[in-house]
């Protein structure tokens, strides 16, 4: 992939705060219709603006500098689907790219004045009945600027699973967006995918310098696997992670505080800048410095592991070791389409496992 020289025009944005807002997630899962799910997901980012807002002035006056990147935490308006099926799913809550709860953000951005990063689950009329999980950043003139499917799911529809016919429509740029902004260049990572490396990888080399990262995952005192794996991914890309995790899922059987706290913000050395403890709160926010970022980009050293990398290194030896694992177009059939059930993810990684064992990979 070729690299995109550096317009001598640009100028590094001028110093602004990002913060992660850890909030709780609603399951909409006892809401008796369709109707009344979209309602409360509509009066739900209504209420958004309220606390960011109050929560954008107090970090001004603290850190002397404006929010410019708000960060929400992964599937806020709806909880996960559990067991309901994946087209059922799909009309209750997805999102449409043109529908009304994208337009109600886009507002929100605009009348806050901030880029507002967040997860969704998302419709799309090229593959009827699915539905894809979506990190999307809306920019401050109320556009969606950048919409991320999630590549890597336990239990839900990837790209991967269309491949061909979804890059015929939304080329490589489709899979690994990165939206170049006036506060720089930005990118999502959807929940757990912050484990995989080669994700954050694929946006750095795309110039990604911010990961917003949407998350719904256990908060501990310990070094959880996601805690880690931040880390490794800012320094290992010099970029930033502003990470957003729930304040625990509302409305379901589920103890409230399952999915709660270690909402951070990490810089480009891997250090954390803040970290929210437990409940709704703003205080994972910090200032995001991109002027000490590019020009630790452009700087020969051993600690920049970014210009070090040498990915061709690597492509034929993934590309040796694929054919044992997932490949693409999983969910089509006869050049359509074809929506699983629920079970099938189970069913789909225990053929992986069995590929592997006979591989003799594990």
């Amino acid at each position: 992939m070729a690299a995109q020289a550096k317009d001598d025009n640009v100028t590094d944005p001028a110093p602004f705060c990002a913060m992660a807002m850890q909030l709780t997630a609603r399951s909409l899962e006892k809401l008796p219709d369709t109707a009344a799910a979209r309602a409360a997901i509509l009066a739900h980012i209504a209420e958004l603006e309220g606390a960011i807002r109050t929560s954008s002035i107090f970090v001004q006056q603290y850190a002397g500098s404006p929010v410019k990147l708000v960060v929400l935490p992964e599937y806020l308006f709806t909880s996960y689907p559990g067991r309901i099926s994946i087209p059922d799913f799909a009309a209750r809550v997805g999102f449409a790219a043109d529908g009304p709860e994208y337009a109600a953000l886009g507002k929100l951005a605009e009348k806050l004045g901030v880029h507002l990063a967040g997860n969704a689950y998302e419709t799309d009329a090229a593959f009827p009945g699915f539905y894809f999980q979506t990190s999307f950043i809306v920019a401050p003139d109320s556009k969606v600027v950048l919409r991320y499917r999630r590549l890597l799911s336990m239990f839900a529809p990837s790209p991967h699973d269309v491949w061909e016919a979804y890059l015929d429509k939304y080329g490589i740029e489709g899979v690994f967006p990165v939206a170049r902004t006036e506060i720089g260049n930005l990118a999502a990572i959807a929940s757990e995918e912050i484990l995989y490396p080669e994700i954050a990888r694929a946006l750095a080399l795309r110039g990604a310098e911010v990961f917003c990262h949407s998350s719904s995952e256990i908060g501990s005192p310990l070094a959880t696997n996601k805690d880690i794996a931040k880390q490794a991914r800012a320094f290992e890309n010099l970029a930033y992670v502003v990470s957003a995790n729930t304040a625990g899922i509302s409305g379901t059987a589920m103890p409230l505080a399952s999915a709660d706290g270690n909402s951070q913000v990490i810089d480009w050395k891997g250090r954390i800048l803040a970290q929210s403890g437990d409940g709704e709160t703003f205080t994972a926010f910090a200032g995001i410095d991109l002027a000490s970022l590019r020009k630790a980009r452009r700087t020969p050293a051993m600690t920049n592991y970014l210009a070090r990398q040498r990915p061709q290194l690597f492509a034929a030896a993934y590309a040796a070791a694929a054919e044992p694992f997932r490949g693409p177009d999983g969910m089509m059939q006869g050049g359509k389409p074809t929506i699983p059930d629920r079970d099938h993810f189970l069913r789909a990684q225990e053929e992986v496992i069995a590929r592997l064992d006979k591989a003799g990979i594990i």
